[in-house]
C-alpha cells in the first residue's frame, strides 16, 4: 500500500511538471505584444538622408542629432555650427563610418558670447547625458566659422579638429564689409548688440578668430578649410589666409582646399565641393 501511494505521488508530481512546461512553451498571444523599447534618443524622430534624426531644444533653440546605423566605441561626432544641409556630402559619408552629426541653430547670433554659451550647453548635454566623445569635430560654414573658432579658442581641450567651408573669421570682413568684401549692412547692425559694444568698439575689436591664432597653435588643433579664390562675400585673404599666415608664424598651420572660382550667382561664395572624401578622411583621422 505504501509503495502504491509513493508511486501515485510521483506520477502527480510529473504531471504537474509537464503541465507547467507546456504552459511555458505555449505560443504567446499576438495581441498581447510587449511594449516597444524606448528610442536611444528620447526626442522627436525623423529621417535625414536615410538616417535617424532626433530633434529637441537646448536653451529654447532647435537642435538635432543624426545617428549612424552603428556607433563605434568612443562615439565620435561632428558639430555642424551652421547650414547643415549645405555641402552635406562629407557628413553623409561620415554617418556611414559611424560618426554622429549634430547641429544647434545659432546662425543669427554670429558667434557671439551668447552663441558660445548656448553651444556649451549643447555640448554638455551631448557629452554628459548621451555619452558622445568629449573631443568634437567642429564644422563651420560661412558665418558658422565665427562660432566654431570662438568655441575652440575658449575650449581647445574639447576640440578634435576644425573643418570650415568659406568661413567668416572676422566680423569686420563680413558682415561689416570694411575690407574688400561686399558686407551685409543688416547683419552688421546686429553685431554691436550681440557683442555688447558700440560700432566704434566693434571696429577695434581684437577677439575675432583671426586675432586668436595663439591658443589654436598652442593646442595644435588640426585645421582644414575650403575656399573659393574669387569669393567676394567672405574674401579668403581677410579670413582664411590671414589666419593661416598668423598660425604659420607661430609654428602651426592649416590645410586649404582651393577652388579657383565660385558661382557667379553667389559672388563666388558657393561652388560644387571638389573633394568630400578628403574632408571625411581628415575628420576620421582626428576623431578616432
Amino acid at each position: 500500500m505504501r509503495h502504491h501511494l509513493l508511486h501515485l505521488r510521483a506520477l502527480t508530481l510529473i504531471t504537474l511538471l509537464l503541465t507547467s512546461l507546456a504552459v511555458c512553451l505555449e505560443p504567446r498571444d499576438a495581441t498581447a505584444a510587449e511594449p516597444p523599447l524606448p528610442p536611444p534618443w528620447p526626442y522627436k524622430e525623423s529621417k535625414w538622408h536615410g538616417y535617424d534624426r532626433f530633434d529637441f531644444d537646448v536653451a529654447g533653440r532647435p537642435c538635432y542629432v543624426v545617428v549612424p546605423k552603428q556607433t563605434p566605441a568612443g562615439k565620435p561626432w561632428v558639430w555642424r555650427t551652421t547650414f547643415p544641409d549645405f555641402h552635406a556630402e562629407a557628413d553623409i559619408a561620415l554617418l556611414g563610418k559611424g560618426v554622429q552629426i549634430a547641429h544647434l541653430s545659432t546662425s543669427d547670433l554670429l558667434g557671439s558670447p551668447r552663441a558660445v554659451a548656448e553651444g556649451e550647453k549643447f555640448y554638455e548635454l551631448l557629452t554628459t547625458k548621451h555619452g558622445l566623445s568629449r573631443k568634437v569635430a567642429l564644422e563651420g560654414v560661412s558665418r558658422g566659422g565665427l562660432l566654431a573658432y570662438n568655441f575652440a579658442v575658449k575650449h581647445p581641450d574639447q576640440v578634435a579638429c576644425i573643418y570650415c567651408d568659406t568661413p567668416v573669421l572676422d566680423f569686420k570682413s563680413w558682415p561689416g564689409g570694411k575690407g574688400k568684401g561686399l558686407g551685409s549692412p543688416g547683419d552688421w547692425a546686429t553685431v554691436p548688440k550681440l557683442y555688447n559694444m558700440s560700432e566704434a568698439e566693434a571696429m577695434k575689436y581684437t577677439g575675432n578668430p583671426v586675432d586668436n591664432a595663439a591658443p589654436l597653435a598652442a593646442a595644435k588643433i588640426p585645421i582644414l578649410h575650403i575656399v573659393a579664390e574669387d569669393d567676394k562675400v567672405v574674401p579668403p585673404a581677410e579670413n582664411t589666409y590671414l589666419l593661416k599666415q598668423r598660425l604659420e608664424k607661430l609654428g602651426h598651420t592649416m590645410d586649404v582646399i582651393s577652388v579657383p572660382q565660385g558661382t557667379k550667382e553667389s559672388q563666388g561664395h558657393h561652388f560644387t565641393h571638389p573633394d568630400p572624401p578628403r574632408v571625411v578622411e581628415f575628420i576620421l583621422q582626428h576623431t578616432k
